[in-house]
């Protein structure tokens, strides 16, 4: 179904927007897309994401995993990861129901939230010690630039579709390995007071009204 609505987008549309680099570059080596058709246009964050707020108790300190259950989210990794830590922090997983084979959530010590509405997030963020996003494949992640606004040090996936939401202010880890994601969550939690300005500095370039002009200056050029 995505394959042959993507098809269609590529053969058909006067202007494609990617919200990422990586992404427009996929789309042009994947479908084809000529580079003046495609305009990158990055998201924004909430302006409620912010370090100001209430900060949800996740039953002392713990590690945010944010993602539906599929296999791209690299889930069952994380839970590896957090296991190799012998105790040292909760984990609370947020998303819905997705697809494919299941990790191993039954686990007692695991919080799962399931499905959040996006003005709870923020409460989340500010709570945890740490987001960990170890996901296979991104378009951009935008939970990333979420918890940097927030003032949560970020743990991600080292695969170049996160490297513009994480820009230098995130851990990079091998998403493959559990063990390095452990040592990746041990280093932001370290290095928390180096990692939450920069991140703060780097989530307050995204902004939803920059997302907003540059859609309507495309489309305005193209009329």
């Amino acid at each position: 179904m995505h394959t042959r609505k993507a098809r269609n987008a590529a053969e058909t549309c006067d202007v494609v927007f990617a919200n990422s680099r990586f992404t427009a570059a996929d789309l042009g080596e994947t479908l084809g897309i000529e580079p003046g058709r495609i305009v990158h246009a990055p998201p924004g964050v909430d302006p409620g994401l912010t370090p100001q707020g209430w900060s949800a108790h996740l039953g002392g300190p713990a590690i945010l995993g944010l993602g539906t259950i599929e296999p791209r989210k690299n889930l069952a990794r994380l839970v590896e990861a957090w296991r190799l830590l012998d105790g040292e922090l909760g984990l609370t997983l947020v998303g819905g129901e997705g697809w494919g084979d299941r990790p191993d959530l039954a686990d007692p010590r695991i919080q799962r939230l399931g499905y959040v509405p996006d003005g709870d997030l923020g409460s989340l963020y500010r709570g945890a010690a740490a987001l960990v996003y170890p996901s296979l494949y991104e378009g951009f992640g935008i939970p990333v630039i979420e918890a940097m606004a927030c003032g949560t040090p970020v743990v991600a996936s080292a695969h170049p579709s996160l490297d513009e939401a994480c820009g230098d202010a995130a851990v990079r880890v091998d998403p493959l390995d559990p063990g390095a994601i452990a040592e990746g969550i041990r280093d932001a939690l370290a290095r928390r007071e180096e990692l939450v300005p920069r991140g703060l500095v780097h989530a307050a370039r995204f902004s939803w009204r920059e997302t907003g002009a540059t859609i309507l200056a495309a489309l305005e050029e193209r009329a």
